[in-house]
């Protein structure tokens, strides 16, 4: 067997406008290269860019859902990228044709709550930005909260506060007066009853988020979270190193080949070394784009990205991080 495996719908889009909003941070606004609507999208959702030189790269949609004239992305450009967000800050430039993935809902907008509290950390605001424009709209309340390192790093910085849902955002800034830095067991038992927690960012704020309101008794249905990438610390995505890991066979249900992966090799590397190429993102098991069917075996999760109850029911692993518990494994390929 070869050839791409698990390939997304696809639909050509253009730059329409590009806007620096921060240090390090762009945002672009993409419409349809033939001037349609594009489809409709949830709260949260994010899109897939097919950037040049094969590169597909993730990113949330931060504009009202309710916008189906364009989609709105705003994109850090990483010290330590590995190519994603350097080619959107230096190729995606006004009326630059590319093409875009359909919208994927992983971090969807808890619908029951009676409050919604919604708290970023950096650019992990824009999945939250087009939450606050569904609650302002249905007049839901909510509360959003923005951590950042300092002014100069608060997306759209001073504009924040006019796009739909945001007016009454509040910044908490690391280098600010301290009285105003973020004080999360305050923030969080602030909270009515039932509140829900849509948290987005780097690891640290959502583990620290995560575990106060634990410790607080938030019941575990109001917590919900995203994170943009894995822990760079980990080298698995449970913190065994990879000399650690041992090898294991994939068969192929298809086609009945068995092929070994070693200790030090991804599913997708080994795959990919046979000439069966498995479409991937990240790379690091946040985005869930290589999704594949497990038929029979054991995974071992190394992923950000499915819940723990999915997980748990062993029927899909992500072959770019994930490896075996049992010998061998056997694949939906």
């Amino acid at each position: 067997m070869s050839g791409a495996v698990n390939l997304p719908a696809r639909r050509w889009v253009r730059v329409e406008r590009r806007e620096r909003i921060a240090q390090d941070i762009v945002a672009l606004d993409l419409v349809d290269d033939e001037g349609g609507e594009l489809p409709v999208f949830e709260a949260g959702a994010h899109i897939e860019l097919f950037l040049p030189g094969g590169m597909i790269r993730p990113y949330s949609l931060y504009g009202d859902p309710s916008d189906r004239r364009r989609y709105r992305i705003a994109v850090l450009r990483e010290p330590a990228s590995r190519g994603g967000s350097v080619a959107v800050h230096e190729l995606l430039l006004p009326w630059t044709r590319l093409q875009i993935g359909p919208p994927k809902a992983r971090f969807p907008l808890d619908a029951q709550a009676p409050k919604v509290l919604l708290l970023a950390g950096g650019i992990g605001l824009t999945p939250l930005l087009s939450m606050a424009a569904v609650l302002a709209r249905g007049a839901r309340p909510f509360a959003l909260h923005l951590a950042c390192r300092s002014a100069a790093r608060v997306p759209f910085g001073t504009g924040l506060r006019d796009l739909p849902g945001a007016g009454d955002a509040v910044v908490h800034l690391d280098d600010g007066d301290p009285a105003q830095r973020l004080d999360l067991p305050a923030l969080l038992a602030a909270q009515p009853p039932d509140a829900a927690l849509q948290v987005c960012g780097p690891a640290g704020l959502i583990d620290a988020a995560l575990a106060e309101a634990r410790r607080q008794g938030w019941a575990e249905s109001r917590l919900h979270w995203e994170r943009f990438a894995a822990d760079p610390a980990l080298e698995g995505g449970d913190g065994r190193p990879v000399e650690e890991d041992e090898a294991f066979e994939v068969e192929l249900a298809h086609s009945g080949r068995v092929i070994s992966v070693r200790a030090d090799q991804t599913v997708v590397e080994a795959l990919g070394a046979e000439g069966i190429e498995i479409l991937t993102s990240c790379g690091e098991g946040v985005c869930g784009t290589c999704l594949t069917r497990v038929i029979a075996g054991e995974p071992d999760h190394r992923d950000q990205y499915l819940t723990p109850e999915e997980q748990a029911a062993g029927d899909q692993f992500l072959p770019c991080c994930s490896r075996a518990k049992s010998s061998r494994l056997v694949l939906d390929l």
